[in-house]
């Protein structure tokens, strides 16, 4: 685990499972890193804030973006929990914990939620077991070192915690943009969903390319040797959720999402947009 300071540094690498020791790399940047940087958490080197101070010159929206994509997540899940009924859920690509996260949010809106994070970055595994501590005696959150490229085995895996005979939220937050190809990312998402029952909601959002600074930022980012994130079209990210049901307000904005007044003041709109719909 991490020092108590959650501060890591060159010379304080994370202990890993052996699995995970050859992955782990402090001379390029880390996207679970860079994105716990732009939140305003402590588990980042210094190449992460090198990159993340220079992709945020160059799009200053991105510190906001960050934040306000935890405030999307929060409302999804306690909607999901407190309206939905959905007890089981599926965060593939989870990232580092911070605060908030979804374990916390649906085990303290139906606290019988069990939650299935599923990643593959080195630095997300060194905090598996504080992320796999449930927040209830009744709930269950547990961790998956996997791709999401493997839809097949995390469902396979995934069903060894969560109940596939109920409704199973299957989440992917601002995370297939880091899906080069555009056919393979829907073809991820379609299978995932085709894994779990009816009743089921996808939860999908990602970065568009409608901002200029966006654009101009990920290639940017892309130049100094991370994995390239691919902004997407407001339409290709809608087509993500082809066949379902959206839930109101449809694909929008995540700021427009449902917007909740006790999360303070924010911005109208980011460069962000996502959804919540229904499988029949």
């Amino acid at each position: 685990m991490m020092p108590s300071s959650g501060s890591p540094g060159a010379n304080q690498p994370p202990r890993l499972p052996e699995s995970a020791q050859a992955r782990f790399r402090i001379d390029i940047p880390s996207p679970a890193r860079t994105w716990n940087y732009w939140l305003g958490g402590k588990d980042n080197y210094e190449v992460d804030r090198v990159v993340g101070d220079s992709t945020a010159k160059v799009n200053p929206e991105l510190t906001t973006l960050a934040r306000e994509s935890r405030k999307f997540l929060i409302r999804v899940v306690r909607h999901l929990a407190a309206q939905e009924g959905v007890r089981n859920f599926l965060d593939i690509g989870a990232g580092l914990p911070t605060e908030s996260n979804t374990h916390q949010i649906a085990q303290g809106t139906a606290p019988e939620s069990r939650v299935v994070y599923v990643d593959n970055d080195p630095m997300v595994l060194s905090h598996a077991r504080a992320l796999m501590r449930g927040t209830t005696p009744e709930g269950v959150t547990d961790y998956l070192d996997a791709d999401y490229h493997e839809p097949r085995q995390i469902l396979e895996e995934a069903a060894n915690v969560l109940n596939f005979t109920q409704p199973v939220a299957v989440m992917f937050m601002g995370v297939l943009g880091f899906c080069q190809d555009y056919e393979t990312a829907k073809r991820i998402v379609a299978e995932t969903v085709e894994g779990v029952p009816p009743g089921s909601f996808l939860v999908l959002w990602d970065c568009t390319d409608t901002s200029e600074d966006a654009v101009r930022s990920t290639e940017n980012y892309a130049k100094s040797g991370a994995l390239p994130y691919i902004l997407r079209s407001v339409e290709q990210i809608g087509a993500f959720f082809g066949g379902l049901e959206k839930v109101e307000p449809g694909l929008v904005s995540i700021t427009r999402w449902r917007p909740d007044p006790d999360q303070g003041e924010g911005p109208e709109h980011v460069h962000g947009y996502g959804a919540v719909a229904r499988k029949s």
